[in-house]
This record gives structure tokens, C-alpha cells and sequence, in this order.
């Protein structure tokens, strides 16, 4: 008689099947709690239900929806152009292009850190560590969100001090949103908006309460992380330094102390290239001696 596979134990060996979801890259321990309630986790080809247990990925087979989780893979965390129409999940039921078709080629399971709708374009973090997703994502961080903006017309100085005071949305706390005017055009003007908190269609909905309508949307930055001039579709890993920001950003390690580099400068440093049509690393007397004054 074929000796059966040893049935999963709530005992204190092993991690809680959330967390081992979660460091897989799977989904938030959250989401991963959803997944085990609605039976989609199997450990040594059984179904649990049950929140509490534990399991050892070298010593059981743990899988979600027939998928089983690698034992140790290496952490990979990338920086991806979203462009716009297409969706930030894995998947999509009705056929729309996704960001996983834009990362096919990469050998490791990767997944979107927050979501970008799909009328905005620009960074999006996808990674398979699900501790640094879920902490950069938790509310009590406050990790900044920085927005490019184009709205019709040319906003009042008492739309912008609206929004900087703060507009409550779903019943929530005010969301507080850093506002600069970046350059106005005949008949629209691009705004640079800073929050602290990621909801739905918190940037187009904060602009309709105060009477404008966003006409492009982008996202240039995510905590200590800057789009720069990388190309819609396209991604990179993010570098040492990048990463590093990150999980001090998401409070896994400790914060910059007085004395270590600025974090404008960091963040300039972290740059893996210089603005489209500039050399890195050009002195930046003479380039501004080249571009002339401002307008």
C-alpha cells in the first residue's frame, strides 16, 4: 500500500502559511489569508482552511491553484513603465493586456507592489518579496507617491490650497496632497502632486472635488524611487542603492543617520542614467550654461 503524503500540522515547526505566501512573492499576508480561507492553498496535496498553519517548504509541498512555491528563490525587485491601457494585475478576465505580458521573459514570479489604473501610466514596482510589498504598501508608512498631472485650464490659487489643506474621500481622513505648478500651456497646465496615500483614483478624484478634469496622468516616483527616462513597457532591476532606500522607506532597516548623504542626493545617485540628451555626469554649471535660462 502506497504510504500517503504526512498531512499538514498546526505544531510550532515551520512558518504560518501566510507568511511563507507572502515571502514567496505570492500576494500580501493578507491577500494570502483569503487565499487559504477559500480553500486555493493545498500543503503535501491537502486542502487547509485553517489560518494557523504551518508548514516547512523543505519538507512539504505547498501549492496554490496547482502551482507549487520554489523552496528559496532569490528576491527580485524591478521598476516597471507601466504605459497606459494596460491593466496592473497578473491576469485579466476580460482579455486586456496586462503588466505580466510585459515581463514574460523574466524567470521569477513576480507581482505589482500597488496598482496604477489603466488610464495612468508610470512606475509601478513589481517584486517577489511580499514583506517589503506589504510595508511599503501599509498606510502607516507614508510612503510618497509622486504624480506628473495635465488638467484642462489653469488651476486657482484656491483650488491648489484646497488640495494642500486636504479633501476627504470615502469617508476617510483628509488626504493632504503636496502641490507644485510645474509649466502652464494655453489651455492646459501640468501639476506635480505628492501624497502619502495610495486609493482608488485618489488623484483624478481629489482633482474632480476641486473642479478639474486630468487630461494625463503619471507616476514619476514611488518613496526614494524615480521613473526617469525610462521608456513605456519597459523595466530594470532597481540597484543596490534603489533597493536599499526601499526597505529603509519600509521600515526593514534602520533610517539614514545625521551626517549620511541627503535624500535629494540619494536619489539623484540612484539614478541609473542622466536625462535623455545629457551625458551623465556633465558638470552641471555647464549644462545649464548650454540649456540657457529657464522660461
Amino acid at each position: 500500500m502506497a504510504r500517503s503524503n504526512p498531512p499538514p500540522s498546526t505544531a510550532s515547526a515551520g512558518e504560518r502559511l501566510q507568511k511563507l505566501l507572502s515571502a514567496a512573492g505570492v500576494a500580501s499576508r493578507r491577500h494570502a489569508e483569503a487565499l487559504i480561507v477559500a480553500g486555493r492553498v493545498t500543503v503535501n496535496g491537502q486542502v487547509v482552511r485553517e489560518l494557523g498553519t504551518r508548514a516547512d517548504l523543505h519538507r512539504d509541498v505547498v501549492a496554490v491553484d496547482g502551482e507549487r512555491l520554489a523552496t528559496a528563490s532569490p528576491r527580485r525587485t524591478i521598476l516597471l513603465h507601466k504605459p497606459r491601457g494596460v491593466v496592473s494585475t497578473m491576469s485579466d478576465p476580460e482579455g486586456r493586456p496586462t503588466v505580466r505580458d510585459l515581463v514574460r521573459s523574466l524567470p521569477e514570479r513576480l507581482y505589482p507592489v500597488g496598482r496604477l489604473d489603466l488610464q495612468t501610466s508610470g512606475l509601478l514596482l513589481l517584486t517577489n518579496d511580499g514583506t517589503l510589498a506589504a510595508r511599503l504598501l501599509a498606510g502607516e508608512q507614508g510612503v510618497e507617491r509622486v504624480y506628473e498631472v495635465k488638467v484642462d485650464g489653469r488651476p486657482t490659487p484656491r483650488m491648489l490650497e484646497r488640495l494642500r489643506r486636504g479633501i476627504r474621500l470615502d469617508d476617510v481622513e483628509p488626504v493632504v496632497a503636496v502641490m507644485r505648478v510645474l509649466r502652464e500651456l494655453p489651455t492646459k497646465t501640468w501639476l506635480e502632486m505628492t501624497l502619502r496615500r495610495g486609493q482608488w483614483h485618489v488623484v483624478r478624484r481629489l482633482c474632480e472635488a476641486v473642479g478639474l478634469r486630468v487630461d494625463k496622468l503619471v507616476r514619476v516616483a514611488f518613496g526614494p524611487v524615480r521613473l526617469g527616462n525610462l521608456e513605456p513597457g519597459a523595466f530594470r532591476d532597481t540597484s543596490r542603492t534603489e533597493l536599499t532606500a526601499l526597505r529603509q522607506a519600509a521600515g526593514l532597516i534602520p533610517a539614514r543617520v545625521p551626517g549620511d548623504v541627503p535624500t535629494a542626493a540619494a536619489r539623484r545617485a540612484a539614478e541609473p542614467r542622466g536625462r535623455k540628451g545629457r551625458r551623465t555626469g556633465a558638470p552641471r554649471s555647464r549644462a545649464r550654461a548650454r540649456s540657457g535660462p529657464r522660461a
